[in-house]
């Protein structure tokens, strides 16, 4: 054999084992190195970088400012028109290592993720005019504008579809109060569309049928407008998964209204959930009767 064919068989050998034991990151990508599958070192900064053959497996991502975008959602605005959310998110990876172990280093799993997070956001940006609008108009009640309490409650009743227990109860109650019973049943008839088997709705019917019981004032003053608003953070926390916070939220309200049956009714329910079956008969007995 020719020392020009043993150079360039040597060469070609040095050649192939140099391609499988070096490799190079850019200045535009971030990496992990996973020997037999486990991971070694994260966040291999660009440069030229040794591996051992057969044991390391190298996963490069991209590091730049990255663009996702969301699914468009639809929503309502404050004039109450239908408005479908276009929505992007500008994102790149701050931490490889926990980037890769959230997301395995796939990168449509990461999109997934943030496009689901920015239309959360979105959503409880409108969820939070929701509670708004329901209080402004307790205290446009409160102070006699009822015109204007029930502009807002409607505005609730319409983002929610009429299937708001509190919202379709305090305007219920109001018409009623007005002698509009038309309207007051159209209003109880549309939640219990959506939930049938409502014991509160039920008894407002009930009363409005018979007519021989005035409709109550939900809200009466302050200090129960206070407990109000801790009953719908609470029932929103509850619906999230934070069902802990939320029971916090319960009692603290009931602390400064004692005579809230519907707040006692969710927080019995949340002891439920907690698996804490005698906490919630406790809660359930202080219910009244009616």
């Amino acid at each position: 054999m020719s020392n020009v064919l043993k150079s360039v068989i040597i060469l070609g050998v040095l050649l192939i084992a140099a391609s499988s034991t070096l490799y190079v990151v850019s200045e535009t990508e971030r990496g992990v190195k996973l020997r037999f599958g486990r991971l070694v070192e994260a966040d291999i900064q660009p440069g030229l970088h040794i591996k051992i053959p057969l044991a390391d497996d190298v996963r490069l991502f991209d590091a730049r400012i990255l663009t996702v975008d969301a699914q468009p959602a639809s929503f309502f605005t404050v004039e109450k028109k239908r408005l479908i959310v276009d929505s992007y998110a500008k994102w790149r990876i701050a931490n490889v290592e926990t980037y890769y172990k959230a997301t395995g280093g796939v990168e449509t799993v990461a999109h997934n993720r943030l496009a689901n997070r920015v239309n959360n956001g979105l959503r409880n940006q409108f969820g939070t005019r929701t509670l708004h609008d329901l209080h402004a108009g307790l205290m446009h009640e409160i102070s006699g504008d009822e015109a204007a309490a029930i502009t807002y409650y409607l505005s609730v009743a319409e983002d929610n579809g009429g299937s708001s227990l509190r919202s379709t109860r305090i305007l219920g109650t109001l018409y009623e109060r007005q002698d509009k019973k038309s309207e007051a049943k159209a209003t109880y008839d549309l939640y219990l569309q959506a939930q049938p088997d409502s014991q509160f709705i039920t008894l407002d019917m009930d009363r409005l049928e018979t007519g021989g019981t005035k409709a109550p004032v939900l809200i009466k003053n302050a200090q129960e407008g206070v407990a109000e608003a801790l009953f719908g953070i609470a029932s929103s926390l509850n619906q999230q998964g934070g069902s802990e916070t939320a029971l916090v939220l319960a009692r603290l309200a009931l602390y400064l209204r004692p005579e809230f049956p519907v707040m006692r009714y969710m927080a019995g329910g949340i002891l439920e959930q907690l698996y804490r079956y005698e906490d919630a008969i406790a809660v359930y007995k202080k219910l009244p009767d009616n």
